[in-house]
């Protein structure tokens, strides 16, 4: 059997063991190619109504900024959902699909991908948002892709680096149709996929990095801090306006998973959550977007 041969079943038993993501490496690829997402998304039968924030607060309706991971019990720790995109963004990046420039493709056009080979792995981990859904399994896993739209997110799973799971707060309750994540940044495959000191404000913060192609230096983001950046993926330009919103997390170790190493020189958890609004700037030609 060759050395091709047996590294690419390597990475095929990889992709089957739990994961990590990003860097920050600012370029973004600019073609479109095929990619295996993994769907998880229960349509909204109310209305679509969008507060003048852009979301609901969760933890208003009896829901948690928290994520609740079955493995931690009973200690109950979870992970901060610490960037949302807002419900006010255009309607089709809110569409959960690669099509049409939804919001598989903005993602994409930020150096993020779906899982290796569309294969799950990580913990399960679900959120309550508050919309009367009750707790929900993760929509998705996205990974940074390390410039390769299609292999990039195995890469991602062996050497560690920026990922994030994600909820669409759309329930009966409270359909805003924003999409909250909970990001964070962690160690390679051999380290087993900890999650690296100040993990949860980092991985916001370079994944904030990406979208605007700044260092943003998480000392000093405040509750007043805001970026601006444009991304383009297959022909489509996208313009996010962000904005660091206080008080929907705490500042705290407390009830955080990983809390002992991420949180040991600073809180795990900075009480800040990055607010992305999106809008579309520019299409592909007719002919482009019809083929």
């Amino acid at each position: 059997m060759s050395s091709t041969t047996l590294s690419f079943l390597t990475l095929l038993l990889l992709c089957s063991t739990p994961t990590i993501v990003d860097s920050l490496q600012l370029d973004s690829p600019s073609s479109s190619s095929w990619h295996p997402w993994r769907r998880n998304l229960r349509r909204s039968t109310t209305a679509r109504t969008v507060p003048p924030q852009g979301y609901y607060t969760p933890t208003d309706a009896g829901g948690s900024m928290l994520t609740q991971i079955p493995i931690t019990y009973p200690m109950g720790q979870g992970e901060p959902l610490n960037a949302i995109v807002s419900g006010n963004s255009d309607e089709r990046v809110l569409q959960d699909s690669e099509a049409n420039g939804g919001l598989r493709n903005y993602f994409l056009s930020f150096g993020f991908s779906g899982e290796c080979l569309g294969q799950h792995s990580g913990s399960n981990q679900a959120a309550n948002l508050g919309d009367g859904n009750g707790y929900r399994n993760k929509t998705a896993v996205i990974r940074w892709n390390y410039g390769d739209a299609q292999l990039g997110a195995c890469k991602e799973t062996i050497q560690g680096g920026n990922h994030f799971r994600y909820w669409v707060q759309n329930g009966p309750a409270g359909n805003s149709g924003a999409v909250f994540m909970a990001v964070s940044y962690e160690l390679p495959l051999d380290q087993s996929h900890d999650i690296i000191p100040n993990g949860y404000n980092l991985g916001r913060d370079w994944l904030v990095g990406n979208i605007t192609k700044n260092f943003v230096q998480t000392p000093n983001v405040t509750n007043s801090t805001t970026f601006t950046g444009t991304t383009t993926w297959a022909s489509y330009t996208y313009e996010t306006n962000i904005t660091y919103v206080p008080n929907l997390l705490q500042n705290t170790n407390d009830a955080i998973n990983h809390n002992i190493t991420v949180g040991a020189t600073t809180n795990s958890v900075d009480g800040l959550v990055a607010v992305l609004e999106v809008k579309i700037t520019g299409t592909p030609p007719k002919s482009i977007s019809a083929a």
